[in-house]
């Protein structure tokens, strides 16, 4: 619970953040100043002393780490009955939970929607690019999923980017654009884009009323992001957002970070606090950072401070390649052991993972020990999205990538020339794949019987679970009805 002897752990600044209950807040929270602990002291204040309905109270960060963090803080501070009924979550994640309601009033798509990342998307532009003829070199799915991105981040929809397109690329972008957003119709699938473009949409008819909206990061928004806060706040005007106009690194995003620096312009009485006393890093480094961050044109005035004592200065080494930098790291941290410190006491931080392969080849012709944190992430692992997308098909037949990525997995000799034989049968006769691999037995130019009941067997998977089975269920029945798991390890001895 938020009582006097907690308010009293944080600065005058953070207390005043903390408390400030109407009317919009700019929080500018430097680097190390207490940010997410003075949202989630916040959210607990407007909650325990001020009787906000959790209900009412939205909290949106940019990643699902940070939004954990602030549920775990929030545990503590109000209980976790009170808690678990806040709306804590990334933009993604509380638009996909608001269209899951609403989407049904936006024509051709229901409720069961899959939402498609990249490699998904790859897929389909790729079929796109396949069924429009482009032969252009220069051309490929990366490039024409980065433009639609560009695109949607910019809140234009296919129809406005054809009349508006320029250039070479552009034109061939929105064609691509067109045929790609008819392709996610038709599997009853979006975006990640799409999520927050299609809330706006709604909103903008069907405005949702929340008392206190709260956002964090606020210089990495984009246009559609903007959009959408400003019609969540639009009835009570409670709004408070956190950001560092100096940490703006989401512009090949579309990030812009006007929308911070304009916020005063946006609202009316708009009550701005700054949090500029750092409590991470020594003097040294916050001089150091100064000293980059105030050549910066576009900014708003402030400047990092600690009690903290100076530390040690900063060595700035310049080396020829990543082989002798791999070199030195090694050297580095050998000396340091000759000294007394531990392994487990270095870490190395880079920033592609590609960055990675000359260290490692130095340290194990050095006999260094090391491990790597993070890898592939845990949903872009190939059976989890197998999996997923079984389940994905449970619940949106019309999913036509997920029906192309498993109908053959595990393994069932369905090759690519029969699908293609299916998706012909599925085009020719208007309807969608799992319609067209229902009636297996009607397409004549796949001859072999043998053929024909494996695919029978594959859509047999599916009987007996549907949306109502519950996701633990139709995970066990799927396992069970696959194999999937005792074929892995088949294919891992």
């Amino acid at each position: 619970m938020i009582d006097n002897n907690i308010l009293d752990s944080l600065n005058k600044v953070q207390q005043e953040a903390v408390t400030h209950k109407d009317g919009p807040l700019l929080i500018l929270a430097g680097a190390g100043s207490g940010k997410t602990r003075v949202i989630t002291y916040r959210i607990a204040y407007l909650i325990k002393h001020h009787g906000i309905s959790p209900k009412n109270i939205l909290g949106v960060t940019f990643t699902n780490k940070a939004a954990n963090e602030m549920k775990h803080r929030l545990n503590t501070l109000v209980g976790e009955n009170i808690s678990n009924s806040l709306n804590i979550s990334t933009f993604h994640s509380r638009c996909a939970k608001i269209l899951r309601y609403h989407i049904i009033k936006k024509e051709g798509f229901t409720r069961r929607f899959s939402i498609y990342d990249k490699s998904d998307q790859k897929k389909i532009v790729n079929e796109c690019i396949d069924e429009i003829g482009l032969n252009d070199s220069f051309i490929n799915a990366d490039m024409l999923i980065e433009g639609i991105s560009k695109a949607k981040n910019k809140m234009i929809k296919p129809s406005e980017y054809l009349d508006i397109a320029q250039g070479r690329y552009e034109p061939i972008i929105a064609e691509v654009y067109h045929s790609y957003q008819d392709k996610l119709r038709d599997n009853n699938a979006l975006d990640f884009n799409d999520l927050i473009n299609f809330t706006v949409d709604i909103f903008n008819d069907y405005p949702d009323i929340l008392e206190y909206v709260m956002v964090d990061e606020y210089q990495d928004t984009n246009l559609c992001q903007y959009e959408l806060i400003r019609l969540l706040c639009n009835e009570h005007q409670n709004i408070c957002v956190v950001g560092d106009d100096d940490q703006s690194i989401y512009r090949f995003r579309g990030a812009d970070i006007r929308y911070i620096l304009n916020f005063e312009t946006d609202y009316n009485n708009v009550k701005v606090l700054c949090l500029d006393q750092n409590y991470r890093s020594s003097e040294n480094i916050l001089e150091a950072a100064w000293s980059v961050v105030k050549l910066n044109t576009e900014r708003k005035d402030k400047k990092l401070w600690t009690i903290k004592d100076k530390g040690s200065l900063i060595e700035c080494i310049e080396l020829y390649d990543d082989s002798e930098e791999a070199e030195f790291i090694s050297s580095k941290i050998n000396r340091l052991k000759s000294q007394g410190v531990d392994y487990s006491k270095c870490s190395i931080l880079y920033r592609t993972n590609a960055q990675s392969r000359s260290i490692e080849q130095s340290f194990i012709y050095n006999n260094i020990p090391y491990y790597i944190v993070g890898g592939t992430n845990f949903y872009e692992r190939k059976e989890i999205k197998d999996l997923v997308a079984y389940l994905n098909i449970i619940c949106n037949p019309k999913d036509t990538v997920s029906i192309k990525r498993i109908i053959n997995v595990p393994a069932r000799s369905i090759g690519s020339v029969t699908v293609n034989k299916i998706v012909d049968f599925a085009n020719y006769n208007e309807m969608n794949l799992m319609n067209a691999i229902r009636n297996i037995n009607k397409i004549d130019c796949i001859k072999s019987n043998n053929t024909k009941n494996k695919i029978i067997e594959f859509h047999s998977i599916f009987n007996n679970v549907n949306r109502k089975t519950s996701p633990k269920k139709a995970l066990q029945h799927i396992l069970d009805n696959t194999e999937y798991i005792e074929r892995l390890y088949n294919d891992e001895s």
